[in-house]
């Protein structure tokens, strides 16, 4: 295990740290080169580090996923941007956000950052507010094709187009959409939105050369070749997790992301007794609990209370009454050897036994993209050490594309 941490804690003693999050960054690099052999040599990967890259550390992600095959990154915020850039990653960035900020609009300049302009009002702010460039700023235009956020209607892309095409201080350098259901074992959807968005580029002049076309998340990047064009966007498949059934692409995942905490007292309990704020939870029969040094203030959701295990010394054990700010229980009643000071498990991998984020989003009713992003600062991020960090990236071109495949671009769905 590497000492290397995020900037946020002091220098990470294993012996002294009450919960934490493990990042394998030997997991992003086969993530990153396994999703890259699913593309065409013309098609690039952008890996997606919002987030903080989806609760794992941006910059550690970041600083892997271009050493092993992403040419491009995608964030939310200038924020998120200038992080990277800070440091010293130097690969381009997409931001997805609307930037109308004219702070943030100006750092978008110096940064050397892609913003989304999103219609063509938001294209005149951006622009007017830059002043006067060297070299106008490269932009990527967002089409709204049925997820109804951000972005111009198909019908009305030509307008945007042209119109944008004539700001000073502004070069259209790509183009994209977003889909809305492409996990879904529907596929209507989107192969509707997938045809409105190759109407919307068929309206425009031909594309010019270095104009990325993009419309993949990782749903599609995993199910859908067709729709990969010149370049993929993909998130969470990049955190080793999959929003498809991987026996649907032939890919191989790891989980990124572990999450630890400690045992800090052991106790034995009484048939009856009340555990944790409410009494909600009785043991049923004599019990021995354990408190682990962990709670919602650190992203285990209240809502989970009695509805998830956890892994100690390799055996499950079920967390048991309700979760409070910085602490759980955990029935070891089976777990005989525990001890204060013993690892527990909450996600992550202990001897044979796994507990996946996916579990606690089903325990939550909620979505594993939450999951991930839920789990707070306070909690350090330790990375694991790639025994290849120095590893030449595969296939980069600096963010630049070929030209445009008309007769691809122009392949119906089925």
């Amino acid at each position: 295990m590497s000492n290397m941490i995020d900037s946020r804690h002091a220098a990470w003693d294993p012996a002294r740290t009450r919960a934490w999050v493990e990042v394998d960054s030997d997991a992003i690099a086969s993530n990153t080169a396994s999703l890259s052999k699913l593309l065409s040599p013309q098609t690039q990967l952008m890996a997606v580090v919002k987030a903080d890259g989806y609760g794992h550390g941006a910059v550690t992600v970041a600083s892997e996923v271009v050493r092993h095959g992403a040419t491009w990154l995608g964030v939310a915020t200038v924020s998120e941007a200038i992080e990277l850039r800070d440091a010293g990653i130097d690969a381009p960035i997409l931001v997805f956000g609307a930037v109308r900020d004219r702070h943030d609009i100006r750092h978008l300049a110096h940064h050397r950052l892609c913003p989304t302009i999103c219609d063509i009002d938001h294209g005149r702010e951006v622009s007017d507010q830059l002043g006067s460039l060297e070299r106008p700023l490269d932009v990527h235009l967002k089409i709204d094709t049925g997820m109804s956020r951000l972005g111009t209607s198909a019908s009305n892309a030509l307008s945007f187009w042209e119109t944008v095409t004539q700001l000073p201080q502004l070069t259209i350098s790509g183009i994209y959409s977003h889909l809305a259901t492409a996990e879904s074992l529907d596929e209507s959807t989107t192969w509707q939105q997938y045809n409105r968005f190759i109407k919307a580029l068929d309206r425009l002049p031909r594309l010019q050369h270095n104009v990325a076309v993009h419309l993949a998340n990782s749903a599609a990047a995993l199910r859908f070749p067709r729709t990969h064009f010149d370049l993929v966007r993909v998130g969470l498949a990049i955190y080793g997790l999959s929003p498809v059934p991987l026996s649907s692409a032939n890919v191989e995942l790891t989980p990124v992301l572990q999450v630890k905490a400690r045992v800090t007292q052991v106790k034995d309990v009484e048939r009856g007794a009340g555990i944790s704020y409410g009494h909600q939870f009785r043991a049923s029969h004599g019990m021995r609990v354990g408190t682990v040094a962990i709670g919602y203030a650190d992203g285990v959701a209240r809502g989970l209370s009695g509805r998830i295990d956890v892994l100690v010394n390799g055996t499950r054990a079920r967390q048991v009454g309700a979760i409070t700010m910085d602490q759980l229980m955990i029935d070891v009643t089976k777990v005989p050897s525990v001890r204060p000071g013993d690892i527990v498990t909450l996600i992550g991998r202990d001897q044979s036994e796994q507990i996946r984020a996916e579990e606690w989003a089903a325990a939550s009713d909620t979505i594993v993209w939450e999951v991930l992003c839920g789990f707070k600062n306070r909690l350090p991020r330790v990375t694991k050490d790639a025994p290849n960090a120095n590893a030449a990236s595969t296939g980069v071109t600096n963010g630049r594309f070929a030209l445009l495949d008309r007769d691809r671009l122009h392949a119906s769905s089925p």
